[in-house]
């Protein structure tokens, strides 16, 4: 070979310039390979989070539905089950866990302060909700990872613990009805001494101050939390005749007066007040309060509310008040939450002549007619401005409300006043209630209980850590 061949030869071996090209092509698979990776792994940590999300979005509303026995359901239509109300079309194989959702008593609850219990009849104070669901890889599967399993756990408490300070107003039937006999189990005197003594368990459970309670002025303490106002249907004459219903000196009755409109009665007997207990550590209530006076709290008192009657039931009206002294109550304290109560047996049923100013045609307030619907659609007005509103179905009747149309039965109207099926109570056992007005919610009958639940459900679902003891 000459010496020119031998160069060429010799060149040609040199020439690493094809090696970068195999070296460029392995890097560049490799890199390809972690983008890939790097995309599934995104795409799995995506779907986590929203499977995270309708689990914690389930245990909010399980926990909100305790201490009921569908509290477990309850969570599973908001989870991201098929047919769950936060179905992922992302998420299309996700399943609950076997054993979830789990109602559960835990302890760390329990010794909080104020407390809250493991109820009847779900016996738990938090539920515990655990979905997982199988995401399928695309490039990890080259590597022959073909699926990934994610899997999320939420704890929610029960409503309860009080967190925030809230504005409450109690509105009692006080037709001639409640003078009638409940011999049931559950209380034994007329309907209006047990609902009485039910408002004052309800005030024993519920926290009228801060840290201490300090002087009272006009019926409040110095650093009020629950604040709470008691109303009645059918209302008073004037304001001056409040005083017949706590004022001890007194042994007469107010005068009822009639739902009349555009000039309303006076419905409020007790303005807002904190003073019904002197210390949140206290259950026992304060004498000296107007309002532990009118719900007869003070033995040695004669005066307190009775049930005078004579103009029927109408309570569209008496909610409408309600709502709007609680939105009063919000603009002097605007972090507060607004609560109402109202206990009847649901039937709305007054006369003309009880409602002067009213209309005997149009189907809307103020009229004659539909008074049920009529006190539905008030409700409704209060919860959509943030209120929520508890009723309590005291020996409510199987049928009533003569003056609607569509028909409703007194039960369906006190069901569907409540702002949710969880805060919608019945004591069906009283005398004279009908044993199909049942809460699926809420098991407790006895008003003492029903109104202790209440008070505990202040303050909302809330999540807590996993693995409490």
């Amino acid at each position: 070979m000459n010496r020119t061949g031998a160069a060429v030869l010799r060149k040609l071996h040199q020439d690493e310039s094809g090696q970068v090209l195999v070296m460029v092509a392995i890097m560049l698979v490799v890199f390809l390979a972690l983008v890939g990776f790097v995309v599934d792994i995104g795409d799995v940590y995506y779907r986590y989070q929203e499977l995270q999300s309708s689990s914690d979005a389930a245990a909010l509303a399980g926990g909100a539905a305790l201490p009921g026995t569908t509290a477990a359901a309850v969570a599973t239509s908001y989870s991201s089950v098929t047919g769950g109300k936060n179905a992922y079309a992302n998420l299309p194989n996700a399943t609950m866990v076997s054993g979830y959702p789990k109602v559960v008593c835990l302890a760390t609850l329990t010794n909080l302060n104020p407390s809250i219990p493991c109820l009847a009849p779900a016996a738990g104070n938090a539920i515990v909700v655990k979905q997982t669901a199988t995401v399928q890889m695309f490039f990890a599967a080259l590597l022959g990872i073909k699926t990934m399993t994610i899997t999320a756990t939420s704890t929610a408490s029960m409503l309860g613990a009080k967190a925030g300070a809230h504005n409450v107003v109690i509105v009692l039937d006080t037709t001639s009805s409640m003078n009638d006999t409940d011999s049931s189990s559950n209380c034994s005197g007329t309907r209006i001494s047990c609902a009485l003594t039910g408002v004052q368990a309800l005030l024993a459970a519920l926290t009228p101050c801060g840290a201490t309670c300090g002087a009272v002025t006009q019926g409040n303490a110095a650093n009020p939390k629950d604040q709470v106002s008691l109303m009645v249907f059918p209302g008073v004459a004037s304001t001056s005749q409040t005083q017949y219903d706590y004022d001890c000196a007194h042994s007469t009755n107010p005068q009822i007066a009639a739902y009349s409109y555009p000039t309303l009665p006076t419905y409020q007997i007790i303005p807002f007040s904190s003073d019904y207990r002197t210390s949140n550590a206290l259950t026992s209530l304060n004498s000296s309060s107007n309002l532990t006076r009118a719900v007869g709290g003070d033995p040695t008192c004669t005066s307190g509310l009775a049930a005078v009657g004579g103009e029927g039931t109408y309570y569209a009206g008496v909610i409408y008040a309600a709502q709007a002294a609680l939105a009063a109550q919000a603009a002097l304290r605007p972090t507060a939450q607004n609560e109402l109560i109202l206990l009847s047996d649901g039937d709305a049923n007054a006369s003309a002549q009880a409602m002067p100013g009213a209309s005997t045609k149009t189907l809307v307030y103020p009229s004659t007619q539909n008074q049920c619907h009529q006190a539905i659609t008030a409700a409704q007005t209060a919860t959509a401005a943030g209120t929520i509103v508890y009723t309590v179905a005291y020996g409510a009747e199987a049928t009533g409300c003569s003056t609607d149309s569509p028909s409703i039965t007194p039960c369906q109207t006190m069901q569907q006043i409540a702002s949710s099926s969880t805060t919608f109570f019945s004591d069906y056992t009283a005398t004279g209630g009908s044993n199909t007005c049942i809460s699926s919610a809420r098991a407790s009958t006895s008003l003492s209980q029903i109104f202790t639940d209440i008070a505990g459900t202040f303050g909302g679902s809330r999540l807590i850590p996993n693995n409490l003891p």
